[in-house]
Parts: structure tokens; C-alpha cells; sequence
């Protein structure tokens, strides 16, 4: 839960938010048509008869968009409907050829769901939040106008139409704009783990209907606004802190807010008017005449259930359950790639928490140094298990690791050679020590005397000398016993 509020000048507010996230479906082809959905193609370059609503062209649905929407909805524990059915939602619209859309109103394919977002100390969410899902339906998605073409006219770009989105709609459960945040991420998360969809909000894959009202707290719902294909996670948190406040400064000042829908501005960070909101009976919806209802079969679901990969929550919870802290669990988990390339780390045999440490600070630290994702790491998981490997049998010591992964990092090369051809081979030979530590203790007869006349913090000093005297061979753990002989 959070505690956001907005202060106005009659008192405190809150924001009720929802979210109607469409999801581009991860397919070969359009939802009702062969067409091609690849990103940038030259203009009205993948369009079927069908996307172009030529006469006497009829849909077929695409069975596999079918089926990555019934994954998905399994995949937030959502009521899978067996039978389902297609409407025309009709309106004008230039990049529309069909005059309609084809989605599903009273009958979607998938019904109530949910999924739980994460405390988070700095977003200000104290504890775990189940928000609910209210419904999956698959639609087709219109044409883009392109108004930078030409000086006086637009032009239609029909690569689009017809493109299979799911729409995720979640419940007014949110509360503050670092909820729907958090609620985006997840869902974003989880549908790349599933594989039905990219998440890639910068090429539109992924975007946002961000619906906001405010009311005084415990009071019935206010008026909601609707801001239109907000394509960041960041953008969406920013609309809804700009549309509540905006909302309040109406009411206080003695206006209502109207029941509209909204365009975000991300540079401004504002939101302006689109156009009045439309009601369901504006699109005069009916059942559309050239399709037959959806029926689902058990086999059918059996098979999506069966392909399902372990998701965020339960790969979280198996992390912790090896000794991984909830926070690394929760980064390793975040992303699909970085999941799958610590799963890789570990059956390369490397130790969970060592594992999990080093890649949340080493490895994540050097990819962000070189702005490089982990799909393109110049170090894979094997090599990276290898340098673990050295440093958890006593080959060598932390501090020489991160000298051998910065040179693994610029070469290529394994870590096990690179520690021979440099010699970097950490030593547990306790006469070579010992030598060196009672030259230490030689040299720095003042801080000796110190020691062990009660300033025991100095300690660490002589480690150090040690450890620097040696080049960072020495075994630290061997370094530490002999001093304490040493210093008595």
C-alpha cells in the first residue's frame, strides 16, 4: 500500500487508477489476416486484401494469437472462457479501411485475473499489492496517419491494421503513481517471460490507456479522464501526477471535470483534450457476422498450461529458497534475460548467493559501464562460473577476480587462463607469508606499537600492507591467521 495523496486547498486527495495496457501479440501474422507484423517497414509494405477491407474479403482468426493470449491470461491465474466471441466496434476514422475494429466486449476470451507488485522502500510502497484484472480480449489494431509527409495532407500507413493486440484491463486498484509504476513493470515482465509479447513500449509493442480520477479519501469514485497510448512507464507515472492535480484544481475551484479523453504531452509532462469520452452504445457494437464464436477445447488448454515457463514470482521465491537476498531475487527477476542467464550460471555450477552478489554488482555494473544489454555480455555464464569457481576454491582471492573479469571483459578470454599467463595465482604458502608479514611489522614499528598497546582497529592496516606487499596473491583467510600469530 502507499500513502500518496494529493494536497489541495480543501484538504487531501486520492488518485483511483486504472490501466488498459494493450499488448502487440507475438505472431507471425495479423490476427485476422498472413500479413506481416514487422517493425519498420517501409509504409503499407504488410498489408493483406483483408487489412485493406477490400470487398468480399473475409477474417480468419490466427490461432496462435489465439493461443498466446490464453497463456498469458493463465499466466496471471485468470478465468480462461471456453467460449468466446468477436464484435464490431463501429467508428469513422481515416486509418480505419473496415469503417469498424473487430474486438470482443461482452464475451472476451479471458476474465478475471490479477498479479501481485512488490514492496518497494524507495518507490514509497510499503507492502505487496494484489491488483485486479478485470479482462483479456484480443482485437486488431487500426492504421497509423502520418501527418509529417507532405505539407498539406496526410497520409495513411496501413502496416498496422489488422496487427493482433491483446487488451489487459486492470481494476481501479491503484492508488499513486508509483503503483501503476510497479503494476507496468510486472505485467511487462511477465508477459516477456510468457514470450506473447515484446514489451517493447518504444516501438508501440506496448502502450498505455492511463484512466485517473481523485476523490476525497473513502468517498465514491470521482468523474475518470482517459489519457490515450502513453508509451513509457515513466510517461504513465508522470500523466497520472499531472491529470490528478489537474483534477483537483477543478473541483476546488468549483468546475466538474468532464468525462473525456486525453493526450499526454511528454514534453511538457502535460495532459490536453482529445475529444469528449464515448460510451459503449456510441460504437453501436454487435456481433460480428463473419465470425464464428471461439470454443476451446481441453486438449486446447492443456497445451498452453503445458508450455508455460516458470514466472517471476515462483523463480523469485526459488532464488530466496537458495539464500538469495529478497532484493537480488528481485533484480535477477525483473527482466527475462537476466533470469534466464543466472538460471545459465547456476547449471554452469556456480554458488547461488556468490553468483547472485557478483552479477547484480560486477556484471550488471560492467554492462552498464559498456551500454550493453546482457543478451550481447562480452562474458557468458560459463566463463562467469569459472571465475567463481577460482575464487570459491582459493585459486584467487575477490580483489584479483575483478582485475581477471575486466581482462575477460576486454579479451574474451577464460578466466582460468588469463590467471595463468599473468600469474596471477593467489598463494596459501605459509612460509612466503609469514616472510612478508614480519617485514610489515619491521617496517611499521609505530603502528605495532599502537596495536598492542589496545588499538586493535589497526588490524585492518596490516592486512593491507600484507595484501599490498604480496600484489593481492596472498589468501586472505591464511594473511588473517598468521597475523594474529604474528601480532600475538
Amino acid at each position: 500500500m502507499t500513502d500518496y495523496r494529493i494536497k489541495g486547498e480543501t484538504g487531501e486527495w486520492e488518485v483511483v487508477i486504472g490501466l488498459e495496457v494493450h499488448a502487440q501479440v507475438t505472431s507471425n501474422a495479423k490476427l485476422f489476416s498472413g500479413a506481416a507484423t514487422a517493425f519498420g517497414a517501409e509504409p503499407n509494405t504488410q498489408v493483406s486484401l483483408v487489412d485493406a477491407a477490400m470487398p468480399g474479403m473475409l477474417p480468419v482468426p490466427n490461432r496462435e494469437c489465439i493461443r498466446q493470449a490464453v497463456r498469458t491470461g493463465m499466466a496471471i491465474d485468470a478465468q480462461i472462457n471456453k467460449w468466446s466471441r468477436f464484435d464490431r466496434k463501429n467508428y469513422f476514422y481515416a486509418d480505419l479501411p473496415q469503417g469498424y475494429q473487430i474486438s470482443q466486449l461482452y464475451h472476451p476470451l479471458v476474465g478475471e485475473g490479477s498479479l501481485t507488485i512488490e514492496a518497494d522502500e524507495k518507490a514509497g510502497i510499503d507492502d505487496e499489492k494484489r491488483i485486479a484484472i478485470e479482462r483479456i480480449h484480443v482485437e486488431q489494431d487500426a492504421g497509423k496517419l502520418m501527418h509529417d509527409q507532405h505539407p498539406t495532407m496526410s497520409f495513411v500507413d496501413l502496416n498496422r491494421s489488422g496487427v493482433a493486440l491483446m487488451e489487459i484491463v486492470s481494476k481501479p486498484d491503484m492508488r499513486s503513481p508509483a503503483e501503476a509504476g510497479a503494476y507496468l513493470r510486472k505485467l511487462r515482465a511477465i508477459l516477456r517471460y510468457v514470450g506473447s509479447c515484446d514489451g517493447n513500449m518504444e516501438e508501440g509493442s506496448m502502450r498505455a490507456d492511463v484512466n485517473v480520477s481523485v476523490r476525497k479519501p473513502r468517498e465514491a469514485l470521482g468523474t475518470r479522464t482517459e489519457t490515450k497510448n502513453v508509451n513509457s512507464v515513466r510517461f504513465v507515472m508522470q500523466a497520472i501526477e499531472y491529470e490528478a492535480k489537474r483534477q483537483v484544481e477543478v473541483l476546488e475551484s468549483g468546475g466538474t471535470v468532464d468525462q473525456e479523453t486525453r493526450l499526454f504531452n511528454p514534453d511538457s509532462g502535460t495532459t490536453r483534450t482529445m475529444r469528449s469520452k464515448e460510451d459503449a452504445h456510441d460504437y453501436r457494437y454487435f456481433p460480428d457476422p463473419d465470425l464464428l464464436p471461439l470454443e476451446l477445447d481441453d486438449a486446447f488448454l492443456d497445451e498452453c498450461r503445458a508450455s508455460l515457463p516458470e514466472l517471476p514470482d515462483a523463480k523469485r521465491a526459488r532464488y530466496e529458497a537458495l539464500g538469495i537476498s529478497a532484493y537480488n531475487a528481485g533484480v535477477l527477476t525483473a527482466e527475462v534475460e537476466s533470469a534466464r542467464w543466472f538460471d545459465a550460471l547456476l547449471d554452469a555450477g556456480a554458488e547461488p548467493k556468490a553468483a547472485a552478489n557478483w552479477m547484480t554488482s560486477e556484471l550488471f555494473g560492467a554492462l552498464n559501464r559498456l551500454g550493453r544489454e546482457i543478451a550481447d555480455s562480452p562474458v557468458g555464464p560459463a566463463q562467469a562460473a569459472e571465475l567463481l569457481g577460482l575464487v570459491a576454491d582459493g585459486t584467487i582471492s575477490g580483489s584479483i577476480a575483478k582485475q581477471v573479469f575486466e581482462i575477460m571483459l576486454e579479451t574474451g578470454d577464460d578466466a582460468a587462463k588469463i590467471v595463468e599467463d599473468k600469474g596471477l595465482r593467489q598463494t596459501s604458502d605459509t612460509g612466503a607469508i609469514e616472510a612478508v608479514i614480519a617485514e610489515v611489522l619491521a617496517k611499521n614499528p609505530n603502528q605495532l606499537e599502537q596495536y598492542r598497546g589496545g588499538k586493535e582497529a589497526l588490524f585492518g592496516f596490516f592486512v593491507g600492507q600484507t595484501m599490498k606487499a604480496m600484489q593481492g596473491k596472498a589468501n586472505p583467510q591464511v594473511v588473517n591467521e598468521l597475523l594474529k600469530k604474528a601480532l600475538g
